[in-house]
């Protein structure tokens, strides 16, 4: 794998990329992700005299058979943005890499902690059989805004709401991109429906309008379906 350096409306000198080797090695990164397909940096200027503090930005993107990670930052001069960019880069390289780690079965319960932290989890007897379990006399019910939940249910722990500019769906794919999610929820700017674009197989995306429109004689189905099909 090569570091790719390029410029956008600048140029880029030799010393830089001397420096983008030494800072981003390659060894370290692969050691965080065995499959990186291609590592792009990219320096651009801002021209304004006010921004000079922010004059130089330096933006990462590292691409592996996971999702993409990208990081930028902007400084006074294109090597401590890139220390900066670098420093993002990494974070979010270990973070991914120790979701990793985790879902192949780091912080597994042990069989003696089971019963105390499953609910309803089976109970054995001194026998070794399977003890019958308690069936409470009444289930409590609660209601949740629209729901009725029986027992402790699905329970809603979060809500937001969030303000949304229209955007093209390029954009929407960029955002997603970059905060490195599967999904992305948005407003399409040339329909104006709310949207949401997904990643699929490989590299492959998908997209999702809603119409909104009245339902007659018929149950919704479509916006509660997978996204992955």
């Amino acid at each position: 794998m090569d570091i790719v350096v390029k410029g956008r409306k600048t140029e880029v000198p030799e010393r830089f990329r001397k420096h983008v080797a030494e800072k981003l090695k390659l060894d370290k990164i692969q050691k965080l992700d065995g499959k990186v397909i291609s590592l792009d940096v990219e320096v651009s200027k801002e021209h304004n005299p006010r921004q000079s503090d922010r004059a130089d930005r330096v933006e990462i993107t590292l691409r592996s058979r996971g999702p993409v990670i990208r990081a930028e930052a902007a400084a006074a001069d294109p090597y401590a943005a890139l220390d900066l960019a670098a420093s993002k880069l990494e974070a979010r390289m270990r973070k991914q890499h120790d979701k990793r780690h985790t879902r192949r079965g780091n912080g597994r319960i042990p069989a003696s902690d089971v019963a105390i932290t499953v609910p309803n989890a089976a109970r054995i007897n001194g026998h070794g059989d399977i003890a019958p379990q308690r069936t409470a006399e009444t289930v409590p019910t609660t209601r949740m805004g629209p729901l009725e939940v029986q027992g402790e249910g699905p329970l809603v722990v979060r809500e937001k709401t969030h303000a949304a500019a229209p955007m093209t769906l390029d954009q929407a794919l960029y955002e997603m991109e970059l905060v490195g999610h599967d999904f992305y929820l948005f407003v399409d700017s040339d329909t104006n429906r709310p949207s949401v674009v997904y990643r699929r197989h490989g590299y492959d995306y998908g997209v999702i309008h809603l119409q909104p429109e009245a339902f007659v004689g018929e149950a919704a189905g479509g916006a509660g379906g997978a996204l992955g099909g």
